[in-house]
């Protein structure tokens, strides 16, 4: 891709004046466009070390409102980053709806490195172009404008400038033995480069390359590829996306083959609680110490006992190693993102457990049935929770799932029950007696639910919970194997 630009590519003043007069004005205009019709837009720059990324944006910015973009400058990855998954930082710094994010380097800056110090593709190189594919896949499809610039120059014209700057003092410091390193290495950093557009330019993101030779050209190219893209993207939300077609109603599910009579006496379980809740006391210390990240997922019908089966699931663990995430309604800045970022940010580091009492499944449940997401965006949710739910096992993480499922009638039980007792009556509100007018909605859902999200390093476990006892102990149990196996995976030979 990089040997077919024009790097002499260039413009006289006057055209670069006439050019730069018109952006000027237009650029501001689509800005306050996609600001008005909550369109988010990402810029990143990437390229050569010394070819005019700082000079491009300084400029590029000048006619915009600056209370609605914000530059991010991308560096190494810290120790604290490490303990997460390695997208999770990006996922902090996108933009809300209707503003702007511009990255000076990007999650690009980590593959190039890679690729320059390994000699070549390898397994992991892989695996983070397909990180990079699903994010910027994930977040055009929920209508943000991705572009990508990559500004070119020659090894000749980088010496250039790099003599040059290192002869003023005022900007001598920007020539530091990374960017002699990287000079030296131009070759191997031009392959890598092909490889990371080749690997990474789709039809939803694709990448422009901008010849950087001459700073005039740069700029209005840089310019006039922004004011294409916001300009496409402004005209299609004039124009309005068609939903997808709702799913038939399903016939069979696997919710039809639990056995909600399976209960366990008192005194088993008085016997076996305490048991296996020391069990995972000892589990949750192994993780710290081999820095083993656990997640676990809560879901279920409304009475059918997840705050008392987390309660039982926490009593012996040490509270400084785990937090539980409460999960309701999105609100405030959580509503101006993609409905995963939230979760991103509750991510527990390497070593630590964190409990989701409900999750990002509300996508595909209570926003489905509520027709709070348009059927276009929750059957790509299957897709995107497959592919969130992935990284986080590429990175070790222990992901662990439970629906709580009660029969109708049982739930019906409890819910009088909540009724008449004054210590539980806060526990039933008029949202629950209408979901529970929807009953069937939420089994074709959840069924739906299980079946396209239930994968090999994700399973769901559905958990009969008609007995509460059961279920506890149960839960305990699977948490215990899961986190076992993990383990256990950790110490096997190579």
């Amino acid at each position: 891709m990089l040997e077919t630009i024009d790097l002499k590519a260039k413009l006289s003043k006057s055209e670069y004046k006439e050019a730069l007069e018109r952006l000027d004005l237009r650029l501001p205009e689509l800005q306050r466009e996609l600001r008005d019709a909550g369109i988010p837009s990402l810029v990143v720059f990437e390229g050569w070390d010394a070819a005019g990324k700082g000079s491009v944006l300084g400029r590029l910015l000048q006619p915009l409102d600056p209370r609605g973009f914000k530059v991010h400058n991308i560096k190494g990855t810290t120790d604290e980053e490490r303990m997460r998954p390695p997208m999770r930082i990006f996922w902090l710094l996108l933009p809300a709806q209707g503003t702007m994010a511009i990255f000076n380097h990007s999650w690009y800056r980590q593959v190039l490195s890679e690729r320059v110090e390994n000699g070549g593709p390898t397994e992991r190189l892989r695996a983070a172009y397909e990180r990079i594919r699903v994010l910027e896949h994930q977040l055009t499809d929920e209508g943000m404008v991705i572009v990508k610039l990559f500004l070119h120059i020659s090894k000749k014209e980088q010496a250039r400038r790099f003599k040059q700057m290192r002869e003023d003092p005022a900007f001598a410091w920007k020539v530091g033995k990374e960017e002699r390193r990287r000079h030296k290495h131009y070759e191997a950093y031009y392959e890598a480069s092909e490889d990371m557009l080749r690997e990474t330019s789709t039809s939803h993101a694709p990448w422009t390359i901008v010849p950087a030779t001459d700073e005039r050209f740069a700029l209005v190219k840089v310019a006039e590829t922004l004011s294409l893209a916001f300009e496409n993207a402004a005209q299609a939300a004039r124009c309005g996306k068609p939903s997808a077609p709702k799913p038939a109603s399903r016939r069979t599910s696997p919710l039809d083959r639990v056995d909600l009579t399976l209960a366990t006496p008192p005194e088993t379980y008085d016997k076996e609680l305490p048991k296996l809740q020391g069990e995972l006391r000892r589990l949750q210390h192994r993780c710290y110490v081999r820095r083993v990240p656990v997640v676990i997922v809560y879901e279920g019908w409304d009475a059918a006992g997840k705050g008392g089966n987390i309660r039982r699931l926490t009593r012996e663990l040490d509270p400084r190693g785990y937090e539980v995430v409460p999960v309701a309604a999105p609100e405030g800045e959580e509503k101006t993102h993609h409905y995963l970022w939230r979760f991103w940010r509750a991510l527990p580091k390497a070593g630590h457990i964190t409990i989701f009492d409900r999750s990002w499944y509300g996508r595909v449940l209570v926003e489905r049935i509520e027709e709070f997401a348009q059927p276009r965006d929750w059957m790509r949710a299957y897709r995107e929770i497959n592919e969130f739910e992935a990284q986080l096992s590429e990175f070790g993480m222990v992901v662990v799932k439970f629906w709580l499922h009660i029969s109708k009638q049982e739930q019906l039980r409890r819910f009088k029950d909540r009724e008449q007792s004054p210590y539980k009556q806060w526990k039933i509100t008029d949202e629950d007696w209408r979901n529970r007018e929807r009953w069937n909605d939420y089994w074709i859902a959840v069924s739906d639910m299980i079946e396209q999200t239930s994968t090999v390093h994700a399973p769901w476990t559905i958990v009969e919970a008609n007995d509460k006892l059961f279920a506890r102990l149960k839960t305990l149990q699977v948490v215990t194997e899961r986190i076992k196996k993990a383990l256990n995976a950790l110490d096997l030979p190579a």
